[in-house]
């Protein structure tokens, strides 16, 4: 293989690959594969349990028993657990959520698609801001502003160590937790994919530029099947921690204690 050809392939990933060209030529530069891919899991969702429950069944189908058990799943194991018996009425926007996040980190490892939406960081940014919204509306509706803003900034504690711990909560309460629920989600989402394009760039610039190296590469494209497989876990776990956390935070704004 001569060293033109090895030139054809974009190495090494950047940051640029994230950026993506808008579909078609002339057309405005939001309209990316991105934003369709982000219409595309709404549409997905929407269709999905519409259809599942159109005509539910005492004895459920297949897509009823997939669309019951992730319900289930998201409100005994997530809601109720963790906010409460009053946590049912969550369940429906936190399951929402935790499909919602899913099926977008699944992207990434779907053939011809293989990027997530969130591996930029404005999606998670707006999810986490409306969880954000959510935590600290339902705080203020159940407890008033005053009390409520004591209850998240004021610990048990003594009163001269409260002049510390007060800024530290309120860091950790309003700037800290949107910051690091969006931020944990989009380095996962945005590692996964870089790693996977190394490896698969990486073995075709190997073969490209000598066939000494064809070994290296059919490795290399082993190690991407392997890590696929890998971020499949990592895909479905990320999913689920920003749906505990989203609940965890409602949990604490709706508690009558700190």
């Amino acid at each position: 293989m001569s060293t033109s050809l090895a030139a054809e392939v974009p190495w090494p990933p950047s940051v640029e690959d994230f950026f993506l060209p808008p579909i078609a030529e002339g057309t405005d530069p939001w309209f990316t594969k991105i934003t369709v891919l982000v219409w595309v899991a709404v549409a997905i969702l929407i269709i999905f349990f519409l259809v599942t429950y159109r005509e539910p069944k005492l004895v459920p189908t297949k897509r009823q028993w997939i669309a019951e058990s992730i319900y289930g799943f998201v409100r005994n194991t997530v809601a109720r657990d963790l906010i409460g018996h009053h946590g049912i009425r969550f369940a429906p926007y936190l399951t929402t959520l935790f499909c919602f996040v899913l099926l977008m980190n699944l992207f990434s490892i779907v053939p011809l698609i293989q990027i997530s939406p969130n591996s930029h960081i404005a999606f998670p940014a707006i999810l986490a801001l409306i969880s954000y919204v959510l935590f600290n509306y339902l705080g203020i509706k159940q407890h008033g502003f005053r009390k409520y803003m004591k209850n998240s900034l004021v610990p048990p504690a003594p009163w001269f160590i409260l002049p510390i711990l007060i800024p530290i909560e309120f860091m950790s309460t309003f700037l800290f937790r949107p910051f690091t629920l969006a931020v944990r989600l989009f380095a996962n989402m945005f590692a996964g994919h870089m790693i996977l394009l190394v490896f698969t760039l990486g073995g075709f610039v190997m073969l490209n530029s000598t066939p000494l190296l064809a070994p290296v590469s059919v490795l290399s494209w082993l190690m991407t099947i392997a890590l696929t497989f890998l971020e499949a876990m990592v895909i479905v776990l990320q999913a689920y921690v920003f749906t505990v956390l989203t609940a965890s935070y409602v949990q604490g704004a709706l508690a009558e204690e700190h």
